[in-house]
């Protein structure tokens, strides 16, 4: 299968824990490529602490990457949003138009504490729809009210919120908890879309093992919809309800 879009990965350079270097950013990109991914959207960190990043920043680290790529062969399309991780002030940036959400502007990725959920934050995704934008939640199977039941994402479901799974937590990359999570929920359906969530070229491998899992677990059809169909809706913003 080709013509993959992939919509969370770590390419530009030097500001966050991703690639460090243009030559990592193309050994990654032309990896992708090769695995099917035609359109690559990077999601470098903004995280308050420890990833400081603005949206005009990234924008700009994104364009010296751009320029540094140019004419390149065997590159992917190329795009930018970021993973915002969930706190009072990131969330306060997007709610007013300051974060940085995928191309076309319908939807952004989060990504939420590892152990515990903030409270009210279903409302708060709630209110990112009332304004026009959808959360995408990055790799549900590693947040642990998640590991053993998928209760305590339905409100989150059902305040619009698109669940987007690490392709590496199928083949244990992140351990045995989230691998047997992605496996449920890829069982139970709540997953809209597939990514690599890609850091650096050794990742490459893992991504290749996490394609092929995934399309033993759910069949070739299906698979294409999560690593094409709702990754395009996404951009598109054309998403049923």
């Amino acid at each position: 299968m080709k013509g993959f879009i992939d919509l969370h990965c770590h390419v530009v350079p030097a500001v966050d824990d991703g690639v460090k270097t243009v030559e990592e950013s193309v050994e990654l990109c032309r990896g992708l490529r090769e695995l099917g991914f035609t359109k690559v959207v990077t999601t470098p960190h903004i995280r308050t602490v420890m990833f400081p990043n603005t949206a005009d920043g990234l924008r700009a680290a994104f364009e010296r990457l751009m320029h540094e790529l140019h004419e390149l062969p065997g590159l992917p399309e190329l795009g930018l949003g970021a993973e915002h991780y969930v706190d009072d002030v990131v969330l306060g940036w997007l709610a007013q138009g300051d974060g940085l959400e995928y191309p076309g502007g319908h939807c952004a990725l989060v990504e939420l504490p590892p152990r515990r959920f903030p409270l009210g934050l279903a409302q708060r995704f709630f209110q990112l729809r009332v304004r026009g934008l959808r959360p995408v939640l990055a790799h549900p199977e590693r947040y642990a009210p998640l590991f053993k039941s998928t209760d305590a994402l339905d409100p989150l479901l059902d305040a619009g919120a698109l669940p987007l799974l690490d392709l590496m937590s199928l083949v244990g990359r992140y351990g045995r908890r989230p691998r047997r999570a992605a496996e449920r929920m890829l069982e139970q359906g709540v997953y809209y879309g597939a990514a690599s969530d890609a850091h650096r070229p050794k990742d490459l491998s893992k991504v290749a093992e996490g394609i092929e899992r995934l399309e033993q677990l759910v069949g070739p059809e299906e698979a294409r919809e999560l690593l094409h169909d709702g990754p395009r809706n996404i951009l598109a913003g054309s998403i049923d309800d």
